[in-house]
């Protein structure tokens, strides 16, 4: 998808639908996009390999997004980067801050790390699953066979290769909740490991304990990022329908130009 001088567009629309279908689905009253921006140090300095065999992204892409911002500005839609912080560390620091007074969270991501992040108060809503399903703690448990509270655990466990965490060899997801439904947390695995009948099991967890507390210091979110923000910031301000035409105009999206024509913010 382009315009007809060959600039893409396909990222920006499929963005723009993808905020809109969340919108109806959730009817936020605040609405924040936050921007990675760039890998932890502390993380690097633990794990040289994390996240380092992730491809770079591809040109094309990397064009479209000064024009996503754009449309968050002209859309009265909050958006924050910060040099350095992953967006993963701004999302759990938002969601402490929001939970503190009061503020029911929905983070939008099919990113299985936000699980550590719900509770009574927090959900899940993956922007890829058609049913529009808000994830609880059953849906976590339903899907990893553990709570929210032990996901760290789990992933500590079994390792995460998308992030280029590796864990104990011999455990996939099913064994990581078996353990921890039985144990409860890694630290009492390794505290009844004269518990544990498979001798290798045993063996590979005594050999990796010291890669398994690593990576929950890798895997935890921050929570706590030094970052200016207050409630009111990420309030759905009234957008700009003229900017929008503007931007609906030179990126070519007709049927986006005609819904401004009901155009009501």
């Amino acid at each position: 998808m382009s315009t007809s001088d060959g600039f893409p567009t396909n990222a920006i629309y499929g963005f723009i639908k993808t905020i809109d279908r969340m919108r109806e689905r959730v009817c936020p009253t605040h609405i924040a996009v936050l921007w990675d921006g760039g890998l932890d140090e502390g993380r690097t300095e633990i794990l040289e390999e994390y996240k380092a065999d992730r491809d770079s992204m591809p040109d094309d892409l990397e064009v479209q997004l000064d024009a996503i911002e754009d449309w968050l500005s002209a859309s009265g839609i909050y958006s924050y980067c910060a040099e350095g912080v992953e967006a993963d560390d701004l999302i759990a620091t938002i969601c402490k801050r929001a939970r503190a007074l009061s503020i029911k969270v929905v983070v939008a991501s099919a990113d299985k790390d936000f699980f550590q992040l719900i509770e009574p108060g927090v959900s899940l809503l993956n922007p890829n699953d058609k049913s529009g399903a808000l994830w609880s703690a059953d849906q976590v448990k339903s899907k990893t066979g553990v709570m929210p509270e032990q996901i760290i655990d789990w992933l500590s466990l079994m390792g995460d290769t998308v992030d280029g965490i590796k864990g104990v060899p011999g455990i996939g997801a099913k064994t990581a909740a078996k353990l921890l439904v039985e144990f409860g947390d890694v630290e009492s695995v390794y505290s009844n490991l004269h518990s544990i009948k498979s001798e290798k099991l045993k063996s590979n967890l005594i050999e990796f304990k010291e890669i398994v507390l690593r990576n929950k210091s890798i895997i935890r979110l921050n929570e706590n990022c030094d970052m200016e923000w207050e409630l009111k910031t990420t309030e759905i301000r009234k957008g700009d329908k003229g900017r929008l035409e503007e931007c609906y105009l030179n990126w070519q999206f007709g049927s986006l130009l005609e819904s401004l024509n009901e155009f009501d913010m």
